[in-house]
Parts: structure tokens; sequence; C-alpha cells
């Protein structure tokens, strides 16, 4: 085995265990979700910029995952129309405000919003989280304060007001996600390579659901999990849940 991909896969590891330490705000965030289901109330998760899609698209309809997850994936940000147009989506102040609105984010008390997002500083990011509070959406961050303690105000990257979003969210789960984001380093090349932000996120969202599949458990509700769909019995499995939150879910169906 290389020393480059041993390497690599140790500082995963470290991440990892982490993320692991973040126990309490997990649970603190699957406690708010249980009840949301539990009231039958929406349960959205957005991921605001480029790569931060991955951690919705990971959740969604996926082989032991939630069925609850209302996967908001807006175009604009979504690197399969243009990775340099997403950047410049994300840093555009006011947008995200639509997208909600798209989503009907918001329409009833009680709903709840995980915002993935691993930088936790740009524009779009920051729109959310703000406009969910004046909605009255409790909020979950899937981010860092890596970089928003070194990313200076009026930097590019990040919102006019300067705020961050591991401070703004009602529930900070820590990511732990590197300065730079990637970390091997390659002997006569300056630049690191090797990203780690989506392994945080991907790794934090099945976390969260597994402790949220936890909390219904012990409140007595059966938890609607998807079985694979490549398995026997995987289909008729899904169907039930398909009809109940397909109605929902934009992108489910």
């Amino acid at each position: 085995m290389s020393n480059l991909i041993h390497g690599f896969r140790e500082t995963i590891d470290g991440l990892f265990a982490q993320i692991e330490q973040e126990q309490e705000s997990f649970d603190k965030a699957a406690k708010i979700i249980a009840d949301a289901v539990e009231a039958d109330k929406m349960v959205h998760v957005i991921g605001p910029g480029g790569h931060s899609n991955m951690g919705v698209e990971e959740i969604l309809w996926r082989a032991g995952g939630l069925a609850i997850w209302d996967a908001i994936l807006d175009a604009g940000t979504n690197l399969i129309h243009g990775a340099k147009r997403s950047n410049i989506v994300e840093r555009t102040p006011g947008y995200a405000k639509a997208v909600l609105d798209a989503y009907h984010v918001g329409k009833e008390p009680g709903e709840v919003m995980v915002i993935i997002n691993a930088y936790g500083i740009n524009a779009m990011t920051i729109d959310t989280v703000l406009e969910c509070k004046k909605r009255g959406v409790t909020t979950i961050a899937v981010t860092s304060d890596s970089f928003a303690k070194i990313v200076p105000q009026g930097h590019q990257s990040r919102h006019p007001s300067g705020k961050n979003l591991f401070e703004e969210a009602d529930i900070y789960i820590n990511n732990h996600l590197p300065v730079g984001d990637a970390v091997i380093e390659i002997e006569g090349y300056d630049q690191k390579v090797g990203s780690t932000s989506t392994f945080c996120n991907c790794f934090c969202m099945n976390c969260l659901s597994a402790t949220i599949v936890q909390e219904l458990v012990k409140r007595g509700i059966e938890p609607p999990v998807f079985e694979s769909a490549n398995m026997p019995g995987g289909d008729e499995h899904n169907k039930a849940l398909e009809e109940k939150y397909g109605r929902l879910v934009k992108h489910l169906l």
C-alpha cells in the first residue's frame, strides 16, 4: 500500500474520531428532528453551495436511510450545471430566499432545516440560516469553524454581514473540517491534494440519521427507513414510504 494512501486514510480516521466526540450535538439534533417527525412536520436539508450538495444527495432515497428528508437540491448551485457557476451563485446575496420559497420552507410551525456547508461562510449559507430564523424554522448546522476563524471580513467568499453558520444555527454539529480542506502532501509539490469536506459532511449526516432512528425507536415510533432497491423485497418495502413521502419530498419520485 502506498504510504500516501495510508496517510490519507489515517487522516480521515482521525477526523471521524473527532466527529465521534460530537455525540451531544447529534443527540440534541436527533431529538428535535424526532419531535418534527412525530408531529408530521417537514424536515428540510440543504447544502448551499457546490460540493455541499453531496451531503444532501447522500441521504436522499438511501439504503438504510430515512425517508423524512426534504432534500433541497437547487440547480443554481449544483456542479452539473457548471462548477464555477455554482461558486458564483453561492456567493450571491438574496438568492437563498427564492430557493426556500420554491421549497415552501416555513409554511407551517415546527419545521426543521439541516444546513450542510463545510465552510459555513458563503452568502447562500448565511442567508439560509437567517431566513429560516425569520420563518420560525429550527436550524441545525453541519459545518466547521476552521475557515470561519481565518477568512477575513470582506473576503469575496463571505456573506456581506461577515456572520458564520456555526454561530447562527440553533444547533451546531462540528464536522471538524481541517483548514484548507485538502490534506495530502506530495514530496516536491507545494500544494496539498485530497479533499476531506465530503467525507466529513457525509459521515456526519449518516451519524445523524442513525441517531434519529435510535431516538424514534426509543419513543416507540417505527422509523421510516429505506431498504436497498437492489435487494429482494426492496422495491416492495420502499413503495409505502415513497407513496407517503413522495407528495412531500420534491426529489423523491
